[in-house]
Formats: structure tokens, sequence, C-alpha cells
């Protein structure tokens, strides 16, 4: 049986600073896995911390951690690799957990907006709104609804004919549509479907929802707006964030011929390392109570 084999060419100098490339690398996955699992078993570990708020940003650290692992590992092994290859189906599996995963942290998002917006909004009612059945059902939904999505165009690619080998990038993402023969117009209407579903439907929720929560904080007293500052800035911040990386991933996909390598080089790094890094910081140190357990973990760390 003959495989299909696909060149990464996205890497810049990788035979001068595959050593380099991968000590950084290689910190950086340790980086994102300890300090995500951290405060995701801190979450795990204390019953005060069981609440719809921090199940989803538990939920949203697990699903970096995952991300990471469909990029990480098979890029540390291409920096130490004589040639950067990746079969064609293993190509298409990664792609779909690429993006699967990218979304799925877009829905959770959207989750956690419509939690803060049940709880600043209508607190009277959150206990009956959010009960645990709704928040299994939106996790459920977080994960499966993108799957389901995304798993029809990784199919459909996997029976169009192959005219280049070579995927201008580092690892497998919407890039491969370049290396077709004849891309089919009717996944790329589906694409635009799915992008409309799952990008900009919930992003208008999550804009309608923190409106509706800054409207109803100006109107009430101090303790509604620090509850609000407190509670919401580190969900806005993650969402900037995270909505600047997909951009940055649309524009390398779409620029490709006219950025030049080391640009699409350095931008792809950042997309693959800011969230991870990110979300496990800012949830650390802005929200309240996570803060407080982490900082009592460290201190009983320093004391032995």
């Amino acid at each position: 049986m003959n495989v299909t084999y696909i060149t990464l060419d996205g890497h810049i100098e990788v035979e001068k600073y595959r050593y380099v490339y991968f000590v950084l690398m290689f910190t950086g996955y340790v980086l994102i896995l300890s300090s995500n699992s951290t405060v995701f078993c801190l979450i795990v570990i204390h019953r005060n911390l069981h609440e719809p708020m921090y199940v989803f940003i538990a939920a949203l650290l697990m699903n970096s951690m995952l991300f990471s692992t469909v990029v990480y590992p098979k890029l540390l092994i291409d920096f130490l690799s004589e040639k950067q290859i990746i079969t064609f189906p293993l190509c298409l599996f990664q792609g779909f957990l690429f993006y699967s995963l990218s979304v799925s942290e877009f829905l959770l998002l959207a989750a956690m907006s419509y939690d803060r917006y049940v709880s600043i909004c209508k607190p009277l009612q959150y206990p009956t709104i959010m009960r645990k059945t709704k928040v299994t059902v939106f996790l459920v939904l977080s994960w499966l609804l993108p799957a389901c999505h995304i798993v029809v165009p990784a199919v459909g690619f996997a029976h169009l004919k192959l005219c280049s080998f070579t995927l201008k990038g580092i690892y497998c993402n919407t890039s491969v549509n370049y290396n077709f023969c004849v891309i089919s117009r009717a996944l790329y209407v589906y694409g635009l479907v799915v992008l409309f579903n799952l990008s900009l439907l919930p992003m208008v929720f999550i804009l309608f929802t923190y409106t509706m929560i800054i409207i109803v904080a100006c109107r009430s007293g101090g303790d509604v707006r620090r509850k609000a500052a407190q509670t919401c800035l580190p969900h806005l911040l993650v969402l900037l964030n995270y909505s600047c990386l997909l951009t940055y991933d649309v524009i390398i996909v779409r620029l490709k011929s006219d950025i030049s390598k080391t640009v699409s080089f350095v931008m792809t790094l950042q997309i693959i390392m800011y969230s991870p890094l990110f979300n496990p910081i800012i949830y650390g140190l802005k929200m309240k109570e996570i803060y407080k357990h982490l900082k009592r973990l460290f201190c009983h760390a320093r004391g032995k």
C-alpha cells in the first residue's frame, strides 16, 4: 500500500537551530502542561471551586492541554528529524483535532459568558438556571459540536487528489487546501457555514451577554460592578487574546504567498504558545478564589 507523505516546509533554518528550537518548544510545552494542570487540579480538589464558573475554567484549561498535545509532540520530533514530513491521513487527523479543539475553546468562552450573564443579571435565578445538568450539556456540546462539524471536511478532503506535496507550515491547518488539484466548491461553502455557526454566532452571543452585563453593572451599586469586574475581566482578556490568535491563523492561511516565511513562522509559533500559556496565568492571578489556593499551595511548598 502506497503511503502519501507531505513535507512541512514552514520551518526556518531547522538544520542550524534544531536544538535551540527543541529546547524552547519543549520548555514551552512543559510550562503549558504544568501551569494548566496545576490550576485544573486546584479546581478539582477544592469543593468551594465546584461552581459552574470554575468548572468551565477547568474545561478550558484541559482543552488547552489537549490542543497543545496535538501540535507539540510532532513539532518536537520534527525539530530533531532530518526531514519534516507527515503522512496525508495523519495530517488530516491533526488538522481535524487542531480546529475542533480551537472551536471548542471558543464555545467554552461562550458558555462562560452565559454563566456570568445569569450570575450578574439574574442573581436570584442563578441556582435554578445553572444546574449541574445544564453545565454538563454545555460542556458536552462544546466538544461534540465542533467535532461533528469539522469531521465532514476532514473526510471530504481524504477523497480529493493531491497535486502538491509540500505544505507551507509547521503543522497541518487549512493551508492543505492549496495542495489539492481541485478544491471542492461544496466543501468551500460548507467551510463558510462552519465558520458562521461556530465562530461568528458565538462571538455575537458573547458580545451580547457582556453588553448586558455592562448595562446592568452601570445601573447597579458598587458590589455588582466589583463582581462584574473581578469575574468578567479575565474572561474578556482570554477572549481578546484568543480572537487575535484566530485572526492570525486566518491571515497566515490567506496570505501565505504574500508574507515572508519568517513572519509566517513567528506568527504560527504565537498561535500555539500564547493562549495555552496565557489562560492559566490570567485565571490563576485574576480569579480571587483560585489565586488564594495557588498562594496557599506555593507557600506550603516553600515551607517544606
